[in-house]
């Protein structure tokens, strides 16, 4: 998106002090961190072709550079890609993108896993898919289908909070795997659109999403506040789908016999009447 590398570069070496890379703190600094200088004099390229970087107008841009950069700026593997990502975003095509599909083997698959709220996520956080455990607990199929969407629940939803008791903590993944997922489809416009409106409407994801953290969420533990199911504590795993790596099949994977395991399988048994 318009601007992300630039602001990306700042947010980045405005969290390191200068004598963590072995250079004096000397002089008034207006703002923390390292100056655009100093990143270039580390990263070995001049100051001039720096701030184009940094300001989006520089040519094209090489790995040697890049890699240097995310080297003085201590960026860790996932925020590396991201700067990769948002350095040289793919050529617009002009081609409006096909919508999503999941194949019917996955459903099938969904389907088969009983004991395990399972669902499929687009990159932007859309659920395209789910199995009865999974509606049970998120009651996908009773929203209307633009409102299918993890991060519009979390940050729109006014019991939001009441749902995550660790809602703090899961927005702050959810921004960061959103942004990730906007570095990496700059040109997603169902994304653009998620990120549009909650800008528009939530104090809460507009400062997180100027933090500029960058994660995936790939595995981790939600705690989940249900009205019938009550307090649940869902470890979970998330799997990118081979043939659409852009999707996540995620699944909850609470440890056999616990409260957890047990309070799901009552939900399920309940949802299965139809009550």
């Amino acid at each position: 998106m318009d601007g992300d590398l630039g602001d990306f570069l700042r947010s980045r070496r405005a969290r390191i002090r200068p004598e963590e890379v072995g250079l004096a703190s000397y002089g008034r600094r207006r703002v923390p961190g390292l100056r655009r200088e100093e990143v270039a004099q580390l990263a070995g390229v001049s100051v001039d072709y720096y701030i184009r970087l940094e300001q989006g107008r520089g040519p094209s841009v090489s790995d040697a550079v890049l890699d240097a950069i995310a080297r003085v700026l201590r960026l860790d593997e996932t925020e590396h890609a991201y700067l990769l990502a948002v350095a040289r975003p793919p050529k617009k095509t002009g081609r409006r993108p096909a919508a999503p599909r999941i194949r019917p083997g996955i459903q099938i698959l969904l389907d088969g896993m009983e004991r395990t709220p399972a669902f499929v996520l687009g990159p932007a956080m859309d659920v395209l898919a789910w199995n009865a455990l999974a509606d049970a607990l998120g009651g996908f199929s009773r929203m209307a289908p633009a409102r299918r969407n993890t991060a519009l629940q979390l940050f729109l939803d006014p019991e939001g909070h009441e749902i995550y008791p660790d809602w703090a903590a899961i927005a702050a993944q959810t921004v960061a795997h959103l942004r990730l997922g906007a570095g990496a489809h700059p040109e997603d416009r169902r994304l653009r659109e998620v990120v549009g409106e909650l800008s528009l409407k939530s104090e809460d994801f507009r400062r997180l999403w100027a933090d500029h953290q960058v994660k995936a969420c790939m595995f981790g533990v939600k705690r989940v506040r249900h009205p019938v199911a009550g307090l649940l504590t869902l470890p979970y795993e998330s799997l990118k789908l081979p043939e659409t790596p852009d999707h996540s099949l995620v699944a909850y994977t609470p440890e056999p016999g616990s409260e957890t395991a047990e309070r799901l399988a009552l939900l399920g048994s309940w949802a299965s009447t139809g009550a």
